[in-house]
């Protein structure tokens, strides 16, 4: 499938189900629009599926992997090996995002797109190696058109696949040492912030490696100078083979007509790229969580998103996505349990 193809599938929202979902969700026995945020979500999944759900629907967390040459400029405390490790601890089971998938009783599948060694086989892990790793942003483009693209699309492929199976909404997951680098990039960019605004500490640099972190961006997106209205553009020059197999799974999720659920900062990037690229893909996103990290804020504003969940989370790996599923759950349920008024007796309000 091309890049044209996969965007050509993506329609706008049914406005007729959400119509009717409104009235359903008014006649509920609460006063109306009490349950917030739940009734919004409700009201969205009838816009993706042509009704409400009747139960919960089947869970994935796609978790994408890749390294960063911008590592070499000392823009993170931990080094690049951890990316495989860590890899290796998901296949095991023994990570946050395992143990909240569990949870959340979505199924995790983890990508390799870009990680900088091979791998080797592990359980549940899809070794679909675009790169080994990115090229150092800080000195020029961080990969070809080609090679965003190719991730794009096994991002998508990964949803069509899950979706095969059965699965009915995914959410967004990453691992990749030195990512908040290329996200600040990505949110500096295309929404003309000061790199200061947007940029963290993400796994807990000190002062002095803030400061290296902050001249890395604003040194890659001189060398680079991104077109802020060319999410392309923006994603080859400042971007990660993770991000762009997450914008990938934004995208699919979209033209597979499904919901897909965004976690943090790194998250958040990819689903700024997507919803560059594709704008009607916005419609599809669900925010989980607000992240720690500063530019989180500006990247759901960007994409009109409001968060589900405030619980102080930097961790990344698509725990927040893993809990915001949860509350969809509570969404569902509450859609199709609840009484109405005529069918409890209750009185409606008199205004």
């Amino acid at each position: 499938m091309t890049l044209e193809a996969l965007l050509a599938q993506i329609k706008p929202l049914n406005g007729e189900a959400m119509e009717k979902a409104q009235a359903h969700l008014d006649d509920l026995t609460k006063p109306r629009g009490s349950l917030g945020v739940l009734e919004d979500m409700a009201k969205q999944l009838a816009g993706i599926f042509g009704e409400i759900p009747k139960k919960p629907l089947q869970k994935a967390i796609i978790l994408m992997a890749g390294d960063h040459g911008v590592m070499e400029e000392g823009v993170s405390a931990f080094p690049q090996e951890v990316t495989p490790q860590m890899v290796a601890n998901f296949a095991n089971g023994g990570a946050g995002i395992n143990s909240l998938a569990r949870h959340a009783g979505a199924d995790l599948i983890c990508v390799d797109v870009g990680i900088a060694v091979d791998m080797p086989d592990l359980p549940g892990l899809q070794r679909r190696k675009v790169a080994y790793g990115t090229k150092n942003m800080a000195k020029g483009p961080a990969m070809t058109v080609d090679e965003a693209i190719q991730a794009i699309l096994i991002g998508a492929d990964v949803v069509a696949d899950a979706v095969q199976r059965g699965v009915r909404i995914v959410g967004t997951g990453e691992m990749g040492i030195g990512n908040t680098t290329p996200s600040a990039a990505i949110i500096a960019a295309i929404g003309g912030f000061s790199v200061e605004d947007v940029v963290g500490r993400g796994t807990g640099v000190n002062d002095r490696q803030l400061q290296i972190k902050i001249d890395a961006i604003k040194k890659a997106l001189d060398v680079n100078r991104p077109d802020r209205a060319d999410g392309m553009d923006v994603l080859t020059k400042v971007g990660g083979l993770e991000i762009a197999g997450l914008a990938g799974v934004c995208l699919g999720a979209a033209a597979q007509g499904i919901p897909v659920v965004i976690d943090g900062f790194i998250s958040g990037a990819a689903a700024v790229i997507a919803g560059t690229i594709c704008p009607q893909a916005r419609d599809y996103m669900i925010g989980s969580h607000l992240s720690e990290e500063p530019g989180h804020k500006f990247m759901l504003d960007y994409l009109g998103l409001k968060p589900m969940l405030m619980m102080n989370f930097r961790l990344g790996e698509g725990t927040g996505a893993a809990l915001g599923m949860t509350m969809i759950d509570a969404a569902v349920k509450m859609s199709n349990e609840m009484a109405t008024f005529s069918s409890a007796g209750v009185s409606e309000s008199i205004d």
